[in-house]
């Protein structure tokens, strides 16, 4: 086993001589009332654009914000289509639903469990459409002659334990038990041991790397953070004090996310908040390797403290250096290659379900 078996499922990657901090990084700043924070230019652009709720679960913006929004986000992103999730083997635990006749689509959405969640576990139910022939979520207007429903046996809150599983499994039993169905389950004490290798697995290649730009002069306003953020490809984001670069695909995880204090960014004045630091983060697994995501965060990082006169730093306060940068690259690789190897390459499905 080389070093990536020395990793955790929180902790990110540290390469030879690497000082960027890996891991999940809590959000801070310093304020600096004395001097006056740097301005947007032609107005504070401090305020955050209502979201409303898509009806798939997802953050949208609100109708009349994308209307109304001026300066560098001006153009927001439109609501992703939903995009199916997808059974899947390799993380998930699956059990069949046997049926004598095939039942309604109207029936079997009647009696969904209210809630697709065991513990910390997602699940689904599939129904294998009479007409069609395929796999999808059962929809009205439809006929299913078979049905089967997963739990996911691992994510970053760990492994599927007896509990969790017990509890999908009675969900799943009432829910066969209401359309007529036959439930064959997998073995519990299986089900739990695959779960565990498979969390072991995750903890060993999992990896979010964060650095911090600190002011090395004047404070920031919130509205000075987005504008030179807009300038370099981000977007704000669901969730207030964050400003996210959006993958390539409707619907992906955002590949960069630039993060500041939440409630300046909710304050009446935005424009009077003085931040001196920001993060700037990748969640590695959740974007393609194709997609440069180490380079893009590397130019993000660099681009940005030209423009916002900071210094980049890890989570000691030390400055980053070429070589730390460098050294994360090479380990990225490995671990790369790690994922494939295991059928989770960086950015797939299950992947970005795994590392969730």
């Amino acid at each position: 086993m080389s070093w990536l078996g020395d990793l955790t499922l929180m902790q990110g990657l540290a390469g030879v001589g690497a000082l960027v901090l890996v891991g999940v990084v809590v959000q801070g700043f310093w304020s600096a009332r004395q001097a006056s924070p740097r301005q947007a230019e032609g107005g504070d652009g401090g305020r955050q654009e209502p979201m409303l709720a898509a009806a798939d679960g997802t953050a949208a913006p609100h109708p009349d914000a994308a209307a109304e929004a001026a300066g560098p986000f001006a153009e927001l992103r439109p609501a992703a289509p939903r995009r199916t999730a997808r059974l899947d083997p390799l993380i998930d635990a699956i059990a069949t639903l046997s049926l004598d006749a095939p039942v309604s689509g109207d029936m079997a959405l009647l009696h969904l469990p209210p809630s697709r969640r065991a513990g910390t576990k997602p699940f689904l139910i599939e129904g294998l459409n009479a007409d069609a022939g395929e796999w999808e979520l059962p929809a009205a207007g439809r006929r299913y002659g078979e049905f089967q429903a997963g739990v996911q046996m691992a994510n970053r809150s760990g492994a599927l334990n007896e509990i969790e599983y017990s509890e999908f499994v009675q969900k799943l039993q009432a829910f066969a038990d209401s359309i007529g169905a036959m439930a064959e389950l997998p073995d519990m004490l299986d089900v739990v041991a695959r779960a565990r290798e498979l969390d072991a697995f995750a903890g060993d290649h999992d990896a979010q790397l964060s650095l911090t730009l600190r002011a090395n002069g004047a404070a920031w306003s919130v509205g000075y953070i987005q504008q030179c953020a807009g300038r370099h490809g981000f977007v704000p984001g669901v969730l207030p004090g964050r400003a996210v670069k959006p993958g390539a695909e409707d619907g992906s995880p955002p590949v960069l996310v630039l993060a500041f204090d939440a409630q300046a960014a909710l304050s009446d004045d935005p424009a009077a908040a003085a931040l001196r630091e920001v993060q700037l983060s990748l969640d590695v697994p959740q974007t393609p390797e194709a997609a440069e995501p180490f380079p893009a965060w590397h130019e993000a990082a660099r681009l940005l403290a030209a423009e916002m006169d900071a210094t980049m730093i890890d989570d000691h306060g030390r400055p980053i250096t070429l070589h730390a940068f460098a050294a994360i690259g090479e380990d990225l690789k490995q671990l790369y290659r790690a994922l494939e190897s295991r059928d989770l390459a960086a950015g797939s499905p299950a992947a970005r379900r795994l590392f969730s």
